[in-house]
């Protein structure tokens, strides 16, 4: 027996007929079974699943019987079969533009909740790609049949709507080539015959007129305003909206002019007339606090002559044209990818565009309430719309930045083995610096570090050696003049001054002589030398710290008849690390004497919680404050100030 034929009108009858019971259950069961009982390609099922579905709509709206919650469950019971992949991904989308095309705005309004509240469906894989471009199509349809002035709520969530479906980088929502919407022309009165300012209203409000809302009634009537309003200045005020409409005719030399006089002439009048807290309406806007946050706005200017005095003494209203012209200064000044090569600023345009600038926005922390505020924010949003510009001109690149995979595994680097005569250990160990010359100056000896420590390697003079000739100079009965003594030679200063510091105990001293050159220095040293080093004992054992690094300095001073008492011994490293032993947590005992600030004391605390390392630490930061003055007997002084006695004897001792 052969199969039946699948028949496309039969199929639609039976799909309807279960899309209608699944609507009846608001379930796609039906549909599901319907789909697995009828024979035939799963392209032709799905098709006709789509005509089906449609046919059913169109009926609904047509008998006019059906409700939105029925509209709704018909495009829901869709969503479920694109999911169980017995319908196309585009069906929910066709029926969403075909109730929208059909029904009037009030209903639109709640399909549209229902897409707004749908849109992560809409954002998943399954739908994405397939149905953005109707929504987008949707959507401007609706966009066309509002009102911006009637409808401003519906539009603004259509664009809402759209911002959050679509990525940032979508350049179909991008104003790529920085077009204006030339068709937005702001209507006024430009005929003066029929002007009506200047001239006095005598009318009167009938007795028992009804007062609509939005209108005035005898306890709301306005003060006179101060502001002189002529034909003129309407005039000009109005016409400035043209500019900004389309701020390419600031570029024309002659438009600019008339653009300049205008500005002037309007900021004047603000700058003249300022608002106080009265006067902009402070009662008001505490009702506006008070009415549940709602927010009248209209998307276009009333032109009206009667309004211009209350406009002008409205804080909203300046704010609006002030932030008008930021906005048109910053496209002026801007760099924009698009934007013609003759349009560009001279230093005169510029010049006066940057004190423009700082008027408006001095003009706007003027108006109250909250000025200083306003303004701040208003600076911060035009910052950040550079940043925008900024993306657009470099061809809005992705936000999101891919890590580089390097696919390539890295092969592990194995070091080769060195022969074993490079390192020294063949039989002669003789190791080769790839140099002759440098293999046998490397090999002269076999510890090459006890070879520099020999006597063979001490080329320092010693200090009556090399001050012999400085000192007889020094003589007043030998009669050397001072242009001719060897201390004025800079070569031999330098190398003098090495000398003192690894040989003389004076070199470290400290002097509250100054001297105005090196060469005054040098003689007094080589005074101070002439009367030592006859009677003391040879230079070569004064050593330094960089001679013997174990003493750490301790030894500086110590061989020398002469040496210089405790009152002039610099407190060494490991006096320190003893008294700090001996005070542990007291410390800070011992910081009051030495006058250390609560920062410092703060700083080491969080240095170190070792109560011994603290007490180093402060000994440490007093040596670095004090430098020279950081002698064992001024320490000696703050331990006994401190009560720490035995601690000062075992160092007076030490």
């Amino acid at each position: 027996m052969t199969p039946s034929l699948y028949t496309f009108i039969d199929a639609k009858d039976k799909f309807a007929a279960s899309a209608i019971s699944g609507l009846a259950g608001r379930t796609s069961k039906p549909l599901i079974n319907a789909f697995n009982q009828i024979t035939g390609n799963e392209a032709e099922k799905k098709a006709t699943l789509d005509q089906s579905l449609r046919g059913v709509l169109g009926d609904q709206i047509v008998e006019q019987k059906a409700s939105c919650d029925d509209y709704l469950a018909l495009i829901y019971i869709s969503i479920e079969a694109v999911t169980e992949g017995i319908c196309s991904a585009t069906t929910p989308f066709l029926l969403l533009g075909d109730v929208l095309d059909c029904l009037p705005l009030d209903q639109c309004d709640k399909i549209f909740s229902f897409v707004e509240e749908n849109v992560s469906t809409w954002k998943s894989s399954t739908f994405y790609s397939a149905g953005k471009n109707y929504l987008l199509r949707v959507c401007n349809d609706l966009l066309r049949r509002l009102s911006k002035s009637q409808n401003t709520v519906f539009c603004g969530r259509i664009q809402l709507f759209l911002a959050r479906l679509f990525p940032l980088s979508e350049k179909s929502g991008l104003n790529l080539q920085s077009q204006f919407n030339l068709e937005n022309i702001t209507v006024f009165n430009k005929n003066e015959q029929e002007s009506t300012l200047g001239q006095k209203h005598t009318e009167e409000k009938e007795d028992g007129m009804e007062v609509e809302e939005g209108e005035m009634g005898e306890e709301e009537v306005p003060a006179p305003c101060s502001i002189p309003i002529d034909y003129n200045l309407y005039r000009k005020f109005w016409t400035l909206q043209d500019y900004f409409r389309n701020p390419l005719q600031c570029y024309d030399k002659f438009s600019w002019m008339t653009f300049l006089k205008y500005s002037d002439e309007t900021l004047a009048v603000f700058k003249s007339f300022k608002l106080d807290d009265m006067q902009a309406s402070k009662r008001k806007l505490e009702e506006l606090r008070t009415s549940a946050g709602e927010h009248v706005y209209f998307a276009k200017f009333l032109t009206s002559e009667k309004l211009m005095d209350l406009q002008l003494s409205d804080s909203n209203f300046r704010r609006h044209i002030l932030l008008q012209y930021l906005i048109l200064f910053q496209y002026l000044k801007g760099q924009v990818k698009f934007k013609s090569s003759n349009c560009v600023l001279n230093d005169d345009q510029t010049t006066w565009i940057e004190e423009t600038t700082k008027l408006v926005h001095q003009l706007l922390k003027e108006i109250p309430p909250e000025g200083e505020k306003f303004s701040a924010m208003v600076e911060h949003i035009l910052n950040t719309e550079e940043n925008w510009n900024s993306w657009k001109n470099e061809g809005c690149p992705s936000f999101v930045k891919e890590r580089v995979v390097d696919d390539k595994p890295k092969r592990p680097t194995r070091k080769r083995q060195a022969p074993e005569d490079f390192l020294g250990k063949g039989p002669d160990r003789k190791l080769f610096m790839g140099n002759d010359e440098l293999t046998r100056l490397w090999n002269l000896n076999a510890d090459n570090m006890e070879a520099c420590k020999s006597d063979d390697r001490e080329f320092m003079p010693s200090l009556d050696e090399f001050f012999a000739e400085a000192i007889e100079q020094a003589d007043p009965t030998n009669m050397v003049e001072d242009e001719y003594k060897v201390v004025r030679n800079s070569n031999y200063g330098w190398r003098a001054l090495r000398l003192l510091s690894r040989r003389s105990p004076h070199f470290f001293q400290p002097t509250n002589q100054k001297f105005k050159s090196l060469a005054d220095y040098l003689d007094s040293m080589v005074s101070k030398l002439a009367k030592e080093l006859p009677k003391d004992i040879p230079s070569e054992e004064i050593k330094t710290g960089e001679e013997d690094d174990d003493d750490n300095g301790d030894n500086l001073l110590k061989e020398s008849n002469d040496s210089p008492s405790m009152q002039n011994k610099i407190v060494s490293n490991q006096q320190m690390d003893d008294v700090a032993a001996k005070l542990g947590a007291k410390w800070k005992t011992l910081a009051v004497q030495l006058e250390m600030k609560a920062s410092e004391l703060r700083e080491i605390e969080t240095d170190s919680e070792d109560v011994d390392m603290q007490a180093k630490l402060l000994l440490v930061a007093w040596q670095d404050r004090e430098g020279t003055q950081a002698t064992v007997e001024n320490l000696v002084s703050a331990l006994n100030a401190a009560s720490f006695s035995q601690i000062a004897d075992n160092l007076s001792e030490a």
